[in-house]
């Protein structure tokens, strides 16, 4: 089941003890869940029971917990129904569509009992939220066994989670269970479900559904067996999912599945509704996606699962513990695009379960980033059309760019829900995100970029970090002091702008003067080029002194001087160069576009 994990584990081990002892450790809670599922697809109706054990790791008393009821979002008068009809840019997907569905069309989680160890309990259900009572606390170091039995009703596909979506798929079934919420060292995360993000605790799902025998179901996970009769036309499916902190499912009777297994033990599965929209990209999707998991695996980190699985469903794209929901009618480019999108969420939230909620940026943000490099090396590789980027995040950068403008920008430590728009909400998760990974790369040098992903990697996966636990790994493989880039990038939103200001012929010294200006206020270390009128180039460096150090000389630098260190609090810098002002043809700050500057138009000095 975990034999892949373990074989990784083994090799950190063995191979790289320095790493491993400097692991950073958290402690985290536990779950063990085990589900039995009876769906009546006449109804789109299912009763479930669940024996969950929790396991308190943390050094606190508890006297009560609580349960995310998800599907209870999807009924009209819903917090997430007022909100999408208070927004000024609602999500087209939702928009009125909750206040208008029926009770047929609503979705809902009923829970009818639940005990801990035998006794009963007081609960109540508030929204998408169950609140319950502790009839005896649970302990530190102690566990504690709940027993639920529920009713669901599935809701018409809205967002995400439902039944008979755009495409024709009968289920789609994400945050379908009662889910207990995660505790961790800044306490309870009971948010009520308005939109956005999820936050779940690590541990192992074991999964019974019992659905009609001609539905073909795609799952996290693995199936332990064949299906088992029911009875009145049903089959029994069995599921294992170890440490994972949430299971997804959908199911459509017309379901085609291709595997694809890899010499490497992976097997990827494909499901979706064979026809004129679909069939020739899906089959075609298979190699694809096999080799993205060639470069992704060696760039960010091995796969540890033995399975994964990309199913038509949702309204999007949408991630999973080793699956993921997308519409398929899509070309060949777009359905690549959301595959590698998804698929790079297991790196970036499947395997980190950073709390997306207040770090969503962390999770949209890193896995757009690592999504087009993935794109552009297909693209290189001719697996999929397209003209490949020397820089394949020079649209993200004018992306941020071009939004700044609109007065809308909210910081990143805005929680996911509380954004005033969609769009601030947007940007601030896919691309501030993706600028700050680019712009680290910048600031710290391509060696130690690979490292840091690396190192977040096998020290961070399966333990929830937050923002300084990344920083603090891109600390200890440049060796640069980084806490002022986080404390900028994600706690405002004033960034960096520099102009030069004068290029000034020193009288008959043969010299020249290059004056700067800090016009905005965040610091950075700055690349000037100086490009000679024979089309030499000359990379001339200066750090802030706060990074209390410099990057080494970049590849792509044939000439590098690194000038003195600039103090943040002055507006001002001059320096001067070894040559006549004649022979310069231009000067320019950030010549290769890798630092966000709000005004680009006074990079440069041309003669």
């Amino acid at each position: 089941m975990f034999t892949r994990f373990l074989r990784l584990t083994l090799f950190l081990c063995t191979c790289v003890p320095a790493l491993l002892l400097a692991q950073p450790d958290r402690w985290q809670q536990r779950v063990n869940y085990e589900m039995d599922i009876d769906m009546d697809v006449e109804t789109n109706q299912y009763s479930g029971t669940q024996v969950l054990t929790y396991y308190n790791n943390s050094p606190d008393t508890l006297d009560k917990v609580f349960y995310h009821l998800y599907f209870n979002a999807f009924q009209p008068g819903s917090q997430m129904d007022i909100r999408n009809l208070n927004l000024p840019d609602a999500d087209d997907r939702v928009a009125d569509r909750i206040s208008k569905l029926d009770a047929a069309g609503e979705g809902y989680l009923k829970v009818n009992e639940l005990t801990r160890d035998g006794g009963s309990l007081t609960y109540e259900t508030v929204g998408t939220v169950l609140e319950v009572a502790l009839d005896e606390p649970i302990m530190p170091g102690d566990s504690a066994v709940f027993r639920m039995a529920w009713d669901g009703q599935v809701p018409e596909q809205i967002r995400r989670s439902g039944r008979d979506n755009a495409e024709g798929i009968r289920y789609s079934m994400a945050q379908w269970y009662p889910k207990l919420a995660e505790y961790d060292y800044q306490g309870w995360h009971a948010n009520p479900y308005i939109g956005r993000e999820f936050y779940g605790v690590w541990g192992d799902y074991t999964v019974n559904l019992t659905i009609d025998e001609d539905y073909v179901v795609g799952h996290t996970g693995y199936e332990r067996g064949a299906p088992t009769a029911a009875g009145n036309g049903k089959l029994r499916h069995h599921y294992e999912a170890p440490m994972v902190h949430d299971f997804v499912w959908a199911a459509d009777p017309d379901y085609r599945e291709i595997t694809l297994d890899r010499p490497d033990g992976l097997a990827l599965n494909f499901y979706f509704q064979p026809g004129e929209a679909t069939t020739e990209n899906w089959e075609a999707l298979p190699a694809i996606m096999s080799a993205a998991f060639d470069y992704i695996n060696a760039h960010y980190g091995p796969y540890p699962y033995e399975a994964y699985s990309f199913i038509q469903g949702g309204d999007g794209g949408m991630e999973y513990p080793m699956a993921t929901l997308i519409t398929g009618e899509r070309n060949l480019n777009s359905l690549v695009g959301v595959s590698v999108h998804e698929l790079m969420h297991t790196w970036y939230q499947m395997l980190m379960g950073t709390n997306e909620s207040l770090y969503a940026w962390m999770d949209e943000g890193f896995t757009s980033w690592a999504s087009s490099e993935v794109m552009n090396h297909l693209r290189a590789e001719g697996l999929i059309s397209g003209e490949v980027a020397e820089n394949p995040h020079a649209r993200t950068f004018a992306s941020l760019r071009g939004f700044r403008q609109s007065g809308l920008q909210e910081p990143l430590t805005t929680h996911a829900d509380h954004f005033a728009t969609n769009a601030a909400y947007s940007v601030a998760s896919y691309v501030n995100g993706s600028v700050f990974l680019e712009q680290l790369r910048y600031i710290i040098g391509e060696e130690a970029f690979d490292c840091t992903l690396h190192r977040y990697y096998h020290d961070w996966r399966f333990k929830h970090p937050n923002p300084n636990d990344f920083i603090r790994v891109a600390e200890k493989c440049s060796g640069l002091e980084l806490d002022w880039y986080r404390e900028y990038w994600v706690n405002g939103t004033d960034y960096a702008d520099y102009a030069v200001t004068d290029v000034e012929d020193l009288d008959d010294t043969g010299k020249t003067r290059v004056d700067l200006e800090r016009v905005g206020r965040m610091p950075m270390p700055l690349e000037i080029t100086v490009t000679l009128d024979d089309g030499s180039e000359n990379y001339y460096y200066i750090a802030p002194q706060i990074l209390r150090g410099e990057k080494p000389q970049p590849d792509y630098a044939t000439s590098w001087a690194v000038l003195p260190d600039w103090g943040w609090t002055n507006p001002k810098y001059s320096f001067e160069l070894d040559i006549d002002k004649k022979q310069i043809e231009r000067v320019e700050i950030n010549a290769r576009g890798r630092m966000f500057e709000d005004d680009v138009d006074n990079n440069s000095w041309s003669r």
